[in-house]
């Protein structure tokens, strides 16, 4: 009796063995089967060595113990280190050309299977470009369009590495180096156009000051002119005048005008310093009283 029970208990402990072993069997295969993929990654499956997906950001379901993640690839965007490389441009100038380029992966699969040292293969692709593009340029253009090369060596890197699966999201050339002669030599040309835009700059203001004075004596002679027609005007006018007066009252407005000035002329001539002795001509009483009578004509 004893024998029979301790049989039964250890048939129930059995079944207890068996169910927890299936219990942590079914828990080990949903974790195997489950993947959590972050934000940053994609994650690329194989079965029995072969691509079966790319899983995505979230939860994803695989088929366990036969799929298995093979990769977990970040598609974050990367940097290359900098790199520096000499080219020669068009007019044979040797320059050393430092560069850097950003890049994303949107693709693992093609990255995974088609390339293995990315950063590797996408330096040597820049490299080979910046040469290629800066011998079509020379120096001068090098520097000054420096914004369509970078896009030229841009469009030229994302058409190379498509096959990769991967983005290129902005390509920039730090610095263009020169040797020490091809300084100098450039150097030496600046200086010399600075000089020559000095000299331009000079002869352009000497020649605009000539202008301006050509204008001031033109301007000057302009207004004198105006000045001797205005005058004339004036002096046309009062002779106008006076013919009228002697139109209207004949001799004896010619006479009265000319008293006046004899009158004004005597004054005058009295007024001066030191001229208190004053010669009166003989017929100088005879024009007073003209002047006097026409006066009074004119008073009436």
């Amino acid at each position: 009796m004893e024998f029979e029970q301790y049989l039964a208990e250890l048939q129930i402990e059995g079944a207890t063995i068996v169910t927890i072993a299936l219990a942590a069997l079914v828990i080990l295969i949903v974790l195997k089967a489950v993947r959590i993929v972050p934000q940053s990654e994609k994650y690329v499956v194989e079965r029995f060595g072969r691509l079966r997906s790319v899983l995505g950001p979230g939860i994803n379901l695989i088929v366990p113990l036969i799929d298995r993640v093979a990769h977990k690839i970040s598609i974050l965007e990367r940097q290359l280190p900098n790199a520096a490389q000499d080219a020669i441009t068009s007019d044979n100038v040797l320059v050393n050309v430092e560069t850097s380029v950003f890049y994303r992966i949107t693709e693992p699969e093609k990255t995974v299977y088609r390339i293995r040292d990315v950063d590797a293969a996408i330096a040597t692709t820049v490299a080979g470009i910046v040469r290629s593009e800066i011998g079509k340029m020379e120096l001068d253009e090098v520097q000054s369009n420096r914004s369509v090369l970078i896009s030229t060596i841009k469009s030229s890197v994302e058409d190379a590495v498509d096959d990769w699966g991967i983005e290129v999201t902005r390509a920039e050339i730090l610095d263009v180096n020169l040797d020490e002669a091809t300084r100098a030599a450039m150097l030496q040309q600046l200086n010399a156009e600075r000089a020559r835009r000095a000299s331009v700059t000079e002869a352009e203001g000497e020649k605009r000051s000539v202008e301006l004075a050509a204008d001031a004596e033109l301007y000057a002679a302009e207004q004198k002119a105006k000045a001797r027609r205005i005058q004339a005007d004036a002096e046309a006018y009062a002779t106008g005048v006076v013919a009228e007066a002697i139109a209207s009252n004949g001799i004896e407005a010619a006479q009265y005008q000319v008293a006046l000035k004899q009158v004004e002329a005597l004054v005058s001539l009295g007024e001066g310093s030191g001229k208190q002795t004053i010669v009166v001509p003989a017929n100088a009483l005879e024009a007073f009283g003209d002047a006097f009578k026409l006066f009074g004509r004119k008073g009436v």
